[in-house]
């Protein structure tokens, strides 16, 4: 067969079509490249993470506090124990948790003549799923909730626990309604109110014997309190509700005593956070009889004593 002329005008009409293809195509393409160029820009210049806590893991919780602090926190009555019983009350009772890595808690608790006592132990690990918040910072936010929710002083110390019952609150458990009490007593507000309207009485007599110097008798008492005696102003050995300064990295303590039908109670809690872990203690004292109050200063040492072990452990 003869062959078909070649025609050197169509070849260059076929390449001119095929160029301006090829420029469509890669014009089409420039704004996917930019926005490429400027995702990957932007993930260079973006904020690194946030650092992650300390804990990744939780210990158990039972077997964490000492026997030996435990024994003390939970005093016998000169019964001795069989070592079932034992066991049962020494070895605590671990609450349930779905995620052992995120929180673990026990409890223990010892029946005697002279009352019950309760302790119980709250581990929390606290993870931050935001980038631009450590999970040290998310710890720290849920802790200073909970220190708000416990009315701690701002100042880090409040009034006295009380150490005996008010005469209002005697009324109230007469009446079979429970009373809880964090702050100084009724009784000596009364009280200061008695002296103050006694100085007040004094201070008329006082008038007239001091003459035109108006000055007060000698021995007559102050209608201001002094802040160097007056305890409740005092907050060195205090025994209120206040900020811990020398556990972990914040920490606070709150004791409230309560007055029921069934008795009296104190409940003495220490909550601290060391990095990305809130702990969290409840020790408490159970009395059928009302004219036996808790001692403050007692629960109170020894659950700091408990608290100190748990962050000394936490730490290591």
């Amino acid at each position: 067969m003869p062959r078909k002329p070649f025609v050197p005008g169509a070849a260059v009409v076929v390449a001119a079509a095929l160029a301006a293809g090829l420029t469509g195509c890669t014009g089409s393409s420039s704004p996917d490249s930019d926005a490429a160029d400027a995702k990957s820009g932007g993930a260079a210049t973006s904020s690194p993470a946030a650092e992650p806590g300390r804990y990744q893991t939780l210990p158990e919780a039972c077997g964490l506090p000492s026997r030996g602090v435990i024994h003390r926190m939970l005093p016998g009555d000169g019964q001795a124990l069989s070592d079932t019983e034992a066991q049962k009350v020494y070895g605590g009772q671990a609450d349930i948790t779905y995620d052992t890595d995120r929180r673990v808690g026990c409890r223990w608790t010892r029946e005697t003549t002279a009352g019950t006592r309760h302790l119980g132990l709250d581990i929390q690990r606290v993870v931050s799923y935001d980038s631009a918040v450590s999970d040290d910072d998310k710890a720290q936010a849920i802790y200073d909730k909970k220190e708000l929710a416990a009315q701690i002083p701002s100042g880090g110390a409040g009034s006295p626990s009380p150490a005996a019952p008010s005469p209002s609150a005697s009324k109230s458990k007469e009446k079979g309604e429970g009373v809880v009490t964090n702050d100084a007593t009724d009784k000596s507000a009364t009280d200061q109110g008695a002296a103050g309207k006694s100085a007040a009485d004094q201070g008329t007599t006082g008038k007239s014997s001091a003459g035109a110097k108006g000055k007060a008798p000698s021995g007559s008492p102050s209608q201001t309190s002094d802040p160097s005696t007056d305890p409740s102003t005092d907050p060195s050995g205090s025994t209120a509700p206040r900020v811990l300064g020398d556990l972990g990295d914040a920490a606070f303590l709150n004791d409230k005593l309560v007055t029921a039908d069934s008795g009296v109670h104190r409940d003495v809690t220490v909550v601290f956070r060391t990095s990305n872990v809130i702990v969290k203690i409840t020790y408490d004292q159970w009395s059928t009889d009302k004219t036996m109050l808790p001692d403050s200063q007692e629960l109170q040492d020894k659950a700091r004593s408990l608290a100190t072990e748990l962050s000394d452990s936490l730490s290591e």
